[in-house]
């Protein structure tokens, strides 16, 4: 399958290798000749979503604890405006799967978005932050939810 070619002067050597580029999850992937394997490029994890999501859980705990007992006190301590923390405290409402999906990279959507209002329904977050990002990722949010049987 691999064709190898010396250029007539020989100062170059052509290889050619049959790939193709096919969408999977969302994603391009080079698909290589038969006995290879695929590749694609790793996942672009939104930095600035995963530090949110990680201070929303730890200001959830520590509030939790009793260490702090209202808002207020936790945005003077961490010195950072009332509103913004109650827009990230927010981030621990969002489902499991669409958790999942920002801390492995896969298409969501971005941190503005996530710090608007947004429905407290597992299954409205899914339209609203992964469906609308991803419809042709077959692993969409929710693939792995057990049915009632």
């Amino acid at each position: 399958m691999t064709d190898v070619s010396l250029s007539p002067d020989s100062s170059t050597i052509t290889v050619f290798v049959p790939i193709a580029w096919r969408r999977r999850g969302g994603r391009k992937v080079i698909v290589a000749p038969p006995g290879a394997d695929d590749w694609a490029p790793p996942p672009k994890i939104d930095g600035a979503l995963v530090k949110a999501l990680a201070r929303a859980h730890r200001w959830r705990r520590l509030l939790e604890e009793g260490r702090f007992g209202t808002l207020a006190d936790l945005a003077d301590a961490e010195r950072i405006s009332r509103s913004y923390v109650c827009r990230v405290l927010r981030l621990t409402l969002l489902a499991p799967d669409v958790v999942e999906r920002i801390l492995v990279g896969r298409p969501t959507a971005g941190l503005a978005q996530f710090l608007k209002p947004f429905p407290v329904e597992w299954e409205k977050q899914r339209q609203k932050f992964c469906r609308a990002h991803c419809q042709s990722d077959a692993g969409g949010c929710g693939s792995r939810r057990r049915t009632r049987g």
